[in-house]
Order: structure tokens, then C-alpha cells, then sequence
């Protein structure tokens, strides 16, 4: 991507989120942000003003989400791109037990992902080229309830985002699903080997793939806590 653009970024406290947002700004873009890591935003802001766009980070709770689109809406008027960091944990609570982080990642990244896609449609459907990339890790991949089930929209989020394809078409947006190789449903033929990505070496490769708009993007890691490190509010 060489000709500025304007992208929404949600998990952009760390890892992966903030290194997309990292690389998006160096090149120019100007760049929305949902991230709990104050600090790291602001250092952000402080160096490239009013290109960066620090919004609301409690995604999960509509009326949060509802907030952050309507900032960019009257920041920018419409937006090129969303790119659903849905393997963050910034949503997770101090509180929460051990026993159910797993499916707490999984829930509350769901909620996030369906109020964002829904506040940033029609600031989409307005944008230039728009796009969604949804990216999952191995625990947000997951499919809840009973494995044997089949996997559908209501028990597993990528999923959900393949259902809303059509849809998006339809207002002329591309979707990409990036994620882990699920057994069910395997998007090569050849088992994906898990490398040592990096935050900023994975992002460099999205971004160097986001023209392309494939429909679905492979992504294994031998260490999620470096793209995805763990957070609680």
C-alpha cells in the first residue's frame, strides 16, 4: 500500500495491533485506533498528530463500539479499511478466572468484531477500495460448545465473518479471514508449518498482502503471547 488511506485498528495496544498501526502510520496512512495501552498511543500520537485517531477500546460493549464509528465518521467521513485484531485480549477482565479465559477471549472478541463491522459499514461502503481483515489466533479461532457440533456462525467467529461475505460484497467490500488452519475446514491442501513471527514481521507481510484481498490468509505461530500478549482491565 503506497498512496495514503485511512484504516480502523482495533486490539492496538500491543503485539500485532500496534505494530499494524506502527507500519500503517510510517507509511502514511492515517490510522484509527482502539487500543487500552494509553501509553503506547500516545507516544504515537505525539509524533504523528492528528494522522493518528485514538478511539474508544471497549469494542465489545456496543455503545463503545457505536462511539468509535462515529468519531471516524466525523473525523474522516468514510474509511478504507478495518482490520479486526479478534485475537486480543484487551477486553478481558482483572477478575476473570483461569478456567474461563479461553472462552472469554473467544466471546468478547465476537462482540467486538460484530459491533465494529456494524458501525464501520457505512463508513465503508463510502471508503475507496474497502476492505475487512479480520485476524484470529488459535484460541479466538476456537469453536465453542461441543467440538462435534458443526461449525456455523453462533459457535465460531471466523466463521461468523465468512457468513458475512456476501454482505459486504454486496456494499462493494472485500473480506479477508486470517487465521489458523482448522482441521474442519483447511484452507491449503499443505499443513501449515508455525513460524516465529514477530509483531512487526507479521504485520509487514498483512499489509504486503492487503492489495490482494485474498479471501482467506493462513497465519501459524509458535508464540501467540508475542502477537497476542496478554492483558487485563
Amino acid at each position: 500500500m503506497t498512496n495514503s488511506r485511512s484504516f480502523w485498528v482495533t486490539g492496538a495496544s500491543n503485539g500485532l495491533g500496534l505494530a499494524l498501526v506502527e507500519r500503517m502510520l510510517e507509511q502514511g496512512h492515517r490510522v484509527a485506533a482502539s487500543g487500552k495501552d494509553e501509553e503506547a498511543l500516545m507516544t504515537l500520537g505525539a509524533r504523528y498528530g492528528s494522522q493518528l485517531l485514538r478511539l474508544p477500546w471497549q469494542l465489545h460493549d456496543e455503545k463503545q463500539a457505536a462511539s468509535a464509528g462515529q468519531q471516524i465518521g466525523h473525523a474522516w467521513c468514510s474509511l478504507d479499511g478495518l482490520i479486526l485484531n479478534a485475537g486480543t485480549t484487551d477486553y478481558l477482565s482483572d477478575d476473570l478466572a483461569d478456567s474461563e479465559l479461553i472462552e472469554a477471549i473467544v466471546t468478547s472478541n465476537q462482540l467486538a468484531g460484530e459491533h465494529c463491522l456494524a458501525s464501520a459499514l457505512p463508513l465503508l461502503a463510502k471508503g475507496h477500495s474497502p476492505q475487512v481483515m479480520a485476524v484470529f489466533n488459535r484460541y479466538s479461532a476456537l469453536q465453542l460448545y461441543a467440538p462435534t457440533q458443526v461449525t456455523a456462525g453462533w459457535n465460531n467467529m471466523p466463521q461468523w465473518m465468512r457468513e458475512q461475505r456476501q454482505a459486504l460484497r454486496d456494499h462493494g467490500i472485500g473480506l479477508t479471514v486470517v487465521g489458523p488452519q482448522s482441521l474442519k475446514t483447511p484452507v491449503t491442501p499443505a499443513p501449515a508449518i508455525p513460524e516465529e513471527w514477530t509483531p512487526h514481521s507479521a504485520a509487514d507481510v498483512l499489509l504486503q498482502r492487503w492489495p490482494q484481498a485474498e479471501p482467506e490468509l493462513v497465519l501459524e505461530t509458535l508464540d501467540l503471547t508475542s502477537l497476542w500478549p496478554l492483558s487485563r482491565r
